[in-house]
């Protein structure tokens, strides 16, 4: 792929830099903003449930292939039937950027995770939860590392989150030693997922985001599909005695996760602030234990609800330094 003119060794005045393309893009956080952030808190957060059930029945990779394979045809399908075919008209280079940030996304965000949390790596799940939950840092760091340096009280909001994820797998809560490899899978994980995340703000991507959808869940579906090919894995539909619960857990990851969530996401990726957009690392935890308490039993104790709590408090500084920050620009 083409390497991007901000990176050149010359620097060019003409030529904007990454920060500055980000800051050109058209930032709104109007009802359809807030309508997709909705569903990133309520939908990826729910699926934690979804993956567990799939998991004990079904091997790793190929149902995800799956999952966002027939996510990203069925979107296409929809956007052909309402728009038209030429809907979905890109060019070479867009097609080579949507691929990265697709495998970025798919086959390294999710797929990585997938890998760690496998009985080979053992990573527990809140562990997990816990690593990933990094990215709302890692993506600031990427920001100052292109000179977008967020408010103060981003920073202070992406702190305060992070402290109570912290406060959730203090010790005594029963979690798991963090095993090494499968804490740097997840770590990597998270790299790839804000990465792919990040560059969408600078790469030539569609004007509609939801074609960009389209080619990213069909280039990551492509290559978990290699995954699975790599470790042997069965086809999904011929493992015996696949009970139906599991078969509608993945309809329900790939219609909820997938079509609405993940082109939520991809929406929010082109239209929304990157710190308003990854919130959703700090909500996703606390509705995975709500479900899980009301789902499942588990036990939620005085520690639990002040870390849920103080994630709340983090992302209402971010999301309230955010609106009035872009409210304002909107209004100058």
């Amino acid at each position: 792929m083409t390497s991007h003119p901000a990176v050149a060794s010359a620097p060019n005045p003409s030529t904007p830099t990454p920060a500055e393309v980000s800051s050109t893009r058209p930032h709104r956080t109007g009802p359809l903003v807030w309508l997709a952030l909705g569903a990133l808190y309520l939908i990826w957060g729910s699926t934690y449930l979804g993956i567990r059930v799939v998991a004990q029945y079904l091997p790793a990779f190929g149902p995800a292939a799956m999952r966002f394979g027939v996510a990203g045809i069925a979107l296409a399908g929809i956007l052909a039937a309402v728009r038209g075919v030429r809907v979905l008209r890109i060019s070479p280079r867009q097609l080579a950027a949507l691929a990265l940030v697709g495998t970025l996304l798919i086959a390294g965000g999710n797929g990585l995770v997938v890998l760690a949390e496998s009985p080979r790596y053992g990573l527990p799940s809140g562990l997990a939860a816990l690593l990933i939950a990094l990215s709302p840092l890692i993506m600031v760091m990427l920001r100052l590392a292109t000179k977008d340096v967020p408010r103060p009280v981003s920073l202070l909001g992406v702190l305060v989150g992070l402290a109570g994820l912290v406060l959730l797998f203090l010790p005594g809560t029963g979690v798991q030693t963090m095993p090494v490899v499968g804490g740097a899978l997840a770590i990597s994980a998270t790299v790839c997922w804000c990465a792919g995340s990040f560059a969408t703000r600078w790469l030539p991507m569609p004007a509609n985001p939801f074609v960009a959808s389209v080619y990213e869940m069909l280039a990551g579906a492509t290559a978990m599909a290699v995954l699975a090919a790599v470790h042997h894995e069965p086809a999904p539909w011929t493992v015996p005695g696949v009970p139906l619960r599991a078969w509608l857990a993945l309809v329900y990851l790939c219609l909820a996760g997938s079509i609405v969530a993940f082109t939520a996401y991809v929406y929010l990726l082109h239209t929304a602030p990157i710190s308003l957009t990854t919130t959703y690392a700090y909500v996703n935890p606390v509705i995975a234990l709500i479900l899980g308490a009301v789902v499942l039993g588990e036990a939620l104790n005085g520690r639990v609800l002040l870390a849920a709590g103080t994630v709340v408090l983090g992302v209402i500084l971010v999301v309230s330094v955010e609106a009035r920050t872009r409210t304002s620009s909107t209004a100058s």
